[in-house]
């Protein structure tokens, strides 16, 4: 086997959300100019070079349609209940010769090549690496309808997607017991791995509320995505 066969790079995304808080079409299959969020997010993680393959987690019943054509899609598996369970059915999807996996969410359409780029770099040199955005708004703990005290942002950052693991390093994380977690970066520090910052942007925003989509329909019409 040739060393660059072994040097590949994976990417999953978990695609099987059902997307309660927007209501109707999971928001991973609405329209965006014309076409399903889900094609945009693969269209751009297709676009990096360093990428050899990506395998979606999809419901059984996605798994029917032909949603990805012309892209680096190499498997469609079926996902779980949870985030976590997707990522680690798809993660058996995963060729060996793959040794660097990033996790990306489905409904960040418009990520950067740049940025996947400099993860997969920065995963190379530590291990894990996630992109991130430092906070940038006045932050206070909030109940019963009133504030509380104020928390310090100089440390605080918006973490993103894509996520970049040594293969090995992911593929331990799942194999932990279910604890709630998030990201998959959240789990590879709990087994005491540091997570590298990559800075990203804040258009590598992820559709989650009628708000985001209200505003992803406005990237994608600056950014000339329709078809």
């Amino acid at each position: 086997m040739s060393v660059s066969a072994c040097l590949q790079v994976y990417v999953i995304v978990p695609a099987a959300g059902r997307g309660t808080r927007l209501g109707g079409t999971p928001k991973q299959f609405r329209l965006l100019g014309g076409e399903p969020v889900l094609i945009h997010t693969l269209r751009a993680l297709s676009g990096c070079p360093e990428v050899d393959g990506i395998v979606v987690a999809v419901t059984k019943d996605a798994k029917a349609h032909r949603f990805y054509p012309a892209l680096r899609v190499a498997a469609v598996t079926g996902g779980g209940a949870t985030r976590r369970e997707s990522v680690a059915q798809a993660m058996r999807a995963v060729p060996l010769t793959a040794d660097i996996v990033l996790v990306h969410d489905a409904v960040r359409p418009f990520v950067l090549e740049a940025h996947v780029s400099a993860v997969i770099a920065k995963t190379r040199q530590v291990g894990a690496a996630a992109l991130a955005v430092p906070v940038s708004d006045t932050m206070r703990y909030g109940q019963s309808g009133r504030f509380g005290r104020t928390i310090c942002r100089d440390d605080l950052y918006h973490v993103q997607t894509p996520q970049g693991f040594r293969r090995s390093i992911l593929a331990e994380a799942l194999a932990l017991p279910d604890t709630g977690a998030t990201d998959e970066a959240r789990l590879v520090q709990e087994l005491g791995y540091p997570v590298a910052i990559v800075p990203g942007s804040r258009t590598n925003m992820k559709i989650t509320t009628e708000d985001d989509w209200a505003l992803a329909n406005q990237y994608a019409a600056m950014q000339d995505i329709c078809v």
